[in-house]
């Protein structure tokens, strides 16, 4: 007798328990993303900051959006006061992202709620949401991965994969980024 061998089927993907949110909603928000957001033109801060709130998300005073940014589900999303975030970062928040107070993301950072479950045939959704408390900095082209609380004042320095939480007051790098020292600070 000869055992059935499973194989992946992408023709049968779904978002398992992903759901978007009203179609219309999506639409004017993917030109705004596109057209405002994702866009190289220096729109004024006081605009994004706007337009995110009027599409739900908490966002305190100060926040600082550079150019080239890319938001998900600005309904899923929670940003402190006076956070910066840079130029070409990508929010891919399928699932919560609270975002804490004097939190940097830098240039091309990514904060990734989505995967894939590689175990089902069907190649379904598996969504964690992100934690990043008071006074992080997420360097360069580093990523956070779904189900990832950064706690306080860690650092995930340039080009590093955070799959685990990171304590706080640590400095991670690497992938996977493991901690290498603690964070000081001085006046």
């Amino acid at each position: 007798m000869e055992t059935a061998i499973l194989r992946s089927d992408l023709s049968k993907f779904n978002t398992g328990d992903y759901k978007p949110g009203p179609k219309t909603k999506i639409i004017v928000w993917y030109l705004i993303n596109y057209f405002i957001f994702n866009s190289s033109l220096p729109w004024p801060y006081s605009l994004k900051i706007k337009l995110l709130r009027g599409f739900g998300a908490r966002v305190g005073n100060g926040l600082v959006i550079k150019t080239n940014v890319r938001i998900k589900n600005p309904w899923r999303l929670s940003i402190g006061k006076n956070c910066w975030i840079g130029e070409s970062v990508w929010i891919d928040n399928l699932a919560e992202v609270n975002i804490g107070d004097n939190v940097c993301l830098s240039q091309g950072s990514m904060l990734l709620t989505g995967n894939h479950n590689y175990s089902h045939t069907d190649f379904t959704y598996r969504l964690g949401s992100i934690h990043i408390e008071d006074g992080v900095w997420i360097g360069a082209k580093s990523i956070v991965c779904p189900g990832v609380i950064c706690k306080s004042h860690s650092i995930l320095t340039v080009n590093s994969v955070a799959c685990k939480n990171m304590d706080p007051w640590n400095i991670y790098s690497g992938n996977p980024a493991l901690p290498v020292r603690e964070r000081k600070m001085y006046r």
